[in-house]
C-alpha cells in the first residue's frame, strides 16, 4: 500500500486529535495532500504545522459540524487549498450521553449528538459529493463505532447515531454509486486516545477480555482498514461495514 495514496486530496473531519489526529498523520505519510477540520483550533493548528515541517502538505481549517454554513465554507476552502477532493473521511463526532441512562438523557443531549455526528457527516457527504464525482475516484469513509452492533449501555445517544451512519452508509453508497463515488464505514472498537480517556476502567477491562486478540487497540490500528478503503484497491467496495475491534464484535 506504499505510495497508493500519494498525490490523493483528501478531506478529514475532527482531525486535530484522537483519530482523526491519526489519520491525517498516517495520510500524510503517505504522500497524500490533507485537509481537515475541527473546533479545536489550537491543536489542529499545531498538528498541520507539525506536518508541514515534517515535508508533509497537510492544512488545518476551522469546522463546526453543527453549523451547516461552516461545511459548506470548510469544503471550499479545502477545494481551493488542494485543488479538490478525492476522499472524505466522515470521523468527527460527539459523544456528550456517556455515563447516562436512556431515562437520564436530555432532548437537547440526544439533538446535539444526532446534529454533529449524523446530520454533520450527511451534510458533508454532500456537500463534498460533486468534487468526490469530479475526482473520478471519489472514496468516503464514515467512521462508525463497534458500539452500534453489541448495544453498549450508558451511552445511548451516541450508539444510536453511530447505528444512523452504518445506515446512512448504505443509502448514499447506492445514491453516489452511479456518480463513481464510494462510500463505506469503519467501525472501530475502544481505541486508546484522548477522546477515550473519559472510559471507565471497567469498560477497558470489558473490551480486552471480549475481543479475540486480547490487547488494548490502538489507532495504527484503525489506519490501515481507512487506508485501504481511500485506496484503488478498494475501488469496487462500496456499501459494506468494516469492524476493526480485535474480535470483539464480530459482522
Amino acid at each position: 500500500m506504499r505510495d497508493a495514496l500519494k498525490g490523493r486530496r483528501v478531506l478529514v473531519t475532527g482531525g486535530a486529535r484522537g483519530l482523526g489526529a491519526a489519520f491525517v498523520t498516517a495520510l500524510a505519510k503517505q504522500g497524500a495532500r490533507v485537509a481537515f477540520g475541527d473546533v479545536l483550533h489550537a491543536e489542529g493548528e499545531a498538528l498541520a504545522r507539525s506536518l508541514r515541517e515534517a515535508g508533509h502538505d497537510a492544512h488545518f481549517i476551522a469546522l463546526d459540524l453543527a453549523d451547516p454554513s461552516s461545511i459548506e465554507a470548510c469544503v471550499a476552502a479545502s477545494v481551493q487549498t488542494l485543488g479538490g477532493i478525492d476522499g472524505l473521511i466522515n470521523n468527527a463526532a460527539i459523544t456528550n450521553s456517556g455515563g447516562k441512562s436512556a431515562e437520564e438523557l436530555t432532548p437537547a443531549t440526544w439533538d446535539a449528538v444526532m446534529n454533529v455526528n449524523v446530520r454533520g457527516a450527511w451534510l458533508m457527504s454532500v456537500a463534498c459529493l460533486p468534487h468526490l464525482a469530479k475526482s473520478g475516484r471519489g472514496s468516503i469513509v464514515n467512521i462508525a463505532s463497534d458500539t452500534a452492533l453489541w448495544g453498549a449501555p450508558k451511552l445511548l445517544a451516541y450508539v444510536a447515531s453511530k447505528g444512523a451512519v452504518i445506515a446512512m452508509t448504505r443509502s448514499l453508497a447506492r445514491e453516489f454509486g452511479g456518480r463513481n463515488v464510494t462510500v463505506n464505514a469503519i467501525a472501530p472498537g475502544l481505541t486508546e486516545v484522548e477522546a477515550t480517556a473519559y472510559v471507565p476502567a471497567e469498560r477497558h477491562e470489558y473490551y480486552l477480555k471480549g475481543r479475540a486478540l486480547t490487547r488494548a487497540q490502538v489507532p495504527d490500528d484503525v489506519n490501515g482498514p481507512v487506508l485501504f478503503l481511500l485506496s484503488d484497491a478498494a475501488r469496487f467496495v462500496t456499501g459494506q461495514l468494516l469492524p476493526v475491534n480485535g474480535g470483539f464484535a464480530m459482522n
